[in-house]
């Protein structure tokens, strides 16, 4: 492969990277916006200070991933965007509402603050719903049918459920005492909607295109590919287990998150080797949509400075603010 040919492929490994950093990040602060309806005045405090350092840096993921598939692949941006304009504008409202609610809340008094924390909640539920129905449509193709529109509109249920479980599992990280009991009970409800949509998910996109029924049901690429879907079962067999265990309250408090991002980034794999090398599901390749070679050289200088400067500063903040959430004070 050539240096022009590889280019395209070098961003579309940087926009999948992004973009399962921006799922796991910016999903389990999510995942705590959607949990925000349950917990007391006291805990929903604490559970606001548990993502505080956090949830406004998450974000940037998604802008760097959405970045990419403007700059580098820009016939592949038309055609999604045209496709997923209404829900695109649904999560930029959800973000921004959620961004809102976040400063709001800070100086509320207390009789307005229940106003902020459902603006928070609903936030948070608006961007994961459109996210779920971006994500039933795009590994769909945008191909056209009641049934196609039906599976976006149920994997725009089960995506919150996805992020509620990495929510309650930051939670049990970043909490004790009662609220992080509470937590474990909220991750043992979220788990079956993440088993039943990564369960449609994986029948789905076999099912639409012939291209990837072929690449994961031929052999010797079938016996190749089983160490993903086993990997995926144990993994969520693992959580199950874990969140049965009286340890997940102390020493092992880290396993349902560990065990939950193990779980997406395995199904992150596993469709990125279904999609390669259509950006669009056997509509268009990465080569098709790319932007010419010397523009990619450019911007691919830029991106070996932005990336590794992201990558950076997440890290450290994870490192400055790691340890229980304390409650909030504004004193």
């Amino acid at each position: 492969m050539s240096w022009a040919e590889s280019l395209p492929v070098v961003f579309l490994a940087l926009m999948g990277l992004a973009m399962l950093a921006y799922v796991v990040l910016d999903g389990y602060d999510l995942g705590v916006g959607l949990l925000l309806h349950r917990a007391t005045d006291v805990e929903k405090d604490t559970m606001i200070a548990s993502i505080g350092p956090f949830w406004d840096a998450n974000e940037t993921w998604l802008v760097l991933g959405v970045g990419i598939l403007l700059i580098a692949f820009p016939k592949a941006h038309g055609m999604v965007l045209t496709a997923l304009y209404l829900p695109v504008a649904l999560m930029l409202v959800g973000l921004i509402l959620r961004g809102v609610a976040f400063d709001f809340r800070v100086k509320a008094h207390d009789e307005h603050k229940p106003l902020w924390n459902f603006a928070f909640f609903a936030g948070s539920g608006l961007a994961a719903a459109s996210q779920g129905w971006m994500l039933g449509r795009y590994i769909t193709g945008f191909a056209p049918g009641w049934e196609y529109t039906l599976f976006a509109a149920v994997i725009a249920l089960l995506l919150p459920a996805a992020y509620v479980l990495l929510g309650a599992g930051w939670l049990i990280i970043k909490t004790d005492g009662a609220l992080q009991k509470r937590a474990v009970r909220w991750a043992k409800i979220a788990w079956p909607p993440l088993v039943l949509g990564i369960g449609l998910i994986s029948v789905a996109t076999p099912w639409v295109s012939d291209t990837v029924r072929a690449k994961w049901f031929a052999l010797p690429a079938f016996i190749a590919l089983m160490p993903i879907p086993l990997a995926t079962l144990v993994a969520l067999a693992g959580v199950r287990w874990v969140l049965d265990s009286p340890r997940v309250l102390g020493r092992w408090c880290w396993a349902p998150f560990v065990g939950t991002v193990a779980v997406f980034v395995l199904g992150g794999v596993g469709l990125a080797y279904s999609l390669f090398p259509y950006v669009v599901m056997d509509r268009l390749t990465i080569w098709q949509a790319a932007s010419a070679p010397e523009s990619l050289a450019v911007i691919l200088i830029g991106c070996a400075v932005t990336v590794p400067a992201i990558v950076g500063y997440t890290v450290f903040s994870y490192r400055v603010f790691w340890g229980k959430a304390q409650p909030l004070s504004y004193g």
